[in-house]
């Protein structure tokens, strides 16, 4: 069974192929930021899984800026979840390979409680069904409670910090100067 499994997840991560419903099991052994984690699963396998439905802020990295927020929105996850057993009902593979999935502690949604406690963007693009409407109205509460990110004047959705100022080179090492 347990290699049958294994097989599944593997054939998951190289395919771009929807497992829509398909649940997956596993303890979060690592947060790369607010809206990426991997899960170890009962068959010791590695499932990067990025959270369906929000974006977080950006995190610094080695040789690109972070967003307000990013840093935070990080800690936030982890303190929710890490070495947690979870699961993760798997939305989508992203261009990426990762499975996008929502991820549920104790039976509550951790996507929508990233947005709800302003940490995160409803990620409009990707939304669909009932999880556009919950995402949404999280989105909009946050925004009206000035909670986390929402406490700035203006924030930029992590989709729009990614491209960079219009008239730059996306690519460009230094896209700010």
């Amino acid at each position: 069974m347990n290699i049958i499994l294994a097989i599944f997840l593997q054939g998951l991560l190289l395919t771009n192929i929807a497992c829509a419903g398909r649940t997956v099991e596993g303890m979060v052994k690592a947060v790369y930021d607010g809206d990426t984690v991997v899960l170890l699963t009962r068959e010791d396998s590695k499932l990067k899984v990025r959270l369906y439905g929000i974006d977080a802020p950006e995190t610094k990295k080695p040789n690109k800026q972070g967003q307000p927020y990013g840093d935070i929105a990080k800690r936030t996850l982890m303190y929710k979840i890490m070495g947690r057993r979870v699961t993760a009902e798997i939305m989508d593979i992203d261009q990426y390979k990762r499975a996008v999935a929502v991820i549920r502690y104790e039976g509550k949604d951790i996507n929508r409680e990233m947005v709800s406690e302003g940490m995160a963007w409803a990620y409009r693009q990707y939304l669909h069904g009932a999880y556009a409407s919950e995402y949404i109205g999280a989105e909009s509460l946050a925004c009206s409670r000035r909670a986390g990110l929402w406490q700035e004047s203006n924030p930029k959705p992590p989709w729009e910090f990614r491209n960079g100022p219009k008239g730059m080179k996306k690519h460009s090492k230094h896209w700010w100067w």
